[in-house]
């Protein structure tokens, strides 16, 4: 059995505990699971498809991931640089060190919000000690844009984005998220080389 099956077959058991289920994957990807959140959140969005019990699946998964990415600030705070060198890679801690150092409390919402593994993030903001009420706000605002958007915009148009779901509408948000992705990959690739030249200039 593959890595992948293993991963698979942990959603699928969550899946099993429903809202519980949820918590625990969401809790636990922001300390040290690997398995994304959208594996589960996303389906059960789907499933409900009500406004009301998607904002309240937003507000769990929300919640769920600033109180774990608590606990991976403390396990940075204590684990420090080992536990980073680990299980992330030079590379994107050098970025995740230039976004907190450059962006601050918005760096924080930008890791929240985006693809970026927060839990690093959180490893990295406890071994450097930063305001831990600041990174428990906009951690919030973050995870909440994050895991509030999709809720809403499932809840309140899923049927007819599935309805509408073809080869063409596939391909355009196919176009558009490459248009996104490509000036955003550039920024995060400037992120590496900023560094360096700080490294370089030291």
């Amino acid at each position: 059995m593959g890595i992948t099956d293993i991963l698979n077959s942990v959603v699928q058991f969550l899946d099993g505990f429903g809202l519980i289920g949820l918590f625990i994957l969401i809790f636990t990807e922001a300390i040290i699971n690997p398995i994304p959140p959208e594996t589960l959140f996303w389906p059960m969005l789907i499933s409900d498809g009500s406004i009301s019990g998607s904002l309240f699946l937003g507000l769990v998964a929300t919640i769920a991931s600033v109180s774990g990415a608590i606990v991976g600030y403390r396990v940075g705070e204590r684990a420090g640089r080992p536990l980073i060198d680990r299980f992330s890679s030079e590379k994107t801690v050098l970025r995740l060190e230039v976004l907190t150092q450059r962006y601050g409390a918005s760096g924080i919402f930008i890791a929240a919000v985006s693809p970026i593994p927060y839990k690093v993030f959180a490893w990295i903001a406890g071994m450097g000690k930063m305001d831990l009420r600041l990174f428990i706000i906009a951690g919030i605002l973050g995870r909440g844009v994050r895991f509030g958007v999709p809720a809403v915009a499932i809840g309140a148009y899923g049927a007819e984005i599935l309805a509408s779901l073809n080869v063409w509408t596939f391909s355009i948000i196919a176009l558009i998220g490459a248009i996104l992705i490509i000036p955003l990959f550039k920024w995060w690739q400037g992120l590496l080389d900023e560094k360096e030249n700080q490294i370089m200039a030291d």
